[in-house]
């Protein structure tokens, strides 16, 4: 689904894109070094929901600041959660990576009932770290900057 705030996103000029993660989940630090090793043109800014970068974008999506249970794609004055996040970020990513967008034929209420049983699990599953991280990057510039 395509969310539609009123204006383009703060912090990003046009045509960017950044993924924001919960930068003390491990599954979700996993998701941003497999964005990193595999966006290999650095096409996708990253950013955690813990940073003030990731705090501004939230808001201005008019999402939970305190509650970090999905992946978020912003690029422009567009933004997208759960399953449909996961297939913007594979959309971005070279082959074979936009082929498992054929999944997208699974109804969204469906993907995003699995998305959220794992996001509601991903610490018990996966384990969390005491404060968040960001994972090694590849660019100085792959993180968004404030």
């Amino acid at each position: 689904m395509i969310n539609q705030p009123s204006c383009s996103a703060p912090l990003l000029q046009t045509g960017e894109t950044v993924v924001l993660f919960d930068g003390t989940c491990k599954l979700c630090n996993g998701w941003a070094k497999f964005i990193i090793q595999h966006d290999r043109p650095g096409r996708i800014l990253l950013a955690t929901v813990q940073s003030s970068q990731g705090q501004a974008l939230l808001k201005w999506a008019g999402l939970p600041t305190d509650q970090f249970n999905t992946v978020v794609l912003i690029t422009d004055d567009r933004f997208f959660v759960r399953s449909d996040a996961m297939f913007e970020i594979l959309a971005r990513l070279p082959p074979p990576w936009p082929w498992l967008r054929v999944a997208k034929c699974v109804p969204r209420k469906v993907r995003d009932w699995m998305y959220d049983k794992v996001a509601l699990n991903r610490y018990r599953l996966f384990g969390r770290y005491d404060s968040s991280r960001t994972p090694p990057s590849d660019h100085p510039k792959r993180f968004l900057k404030g």
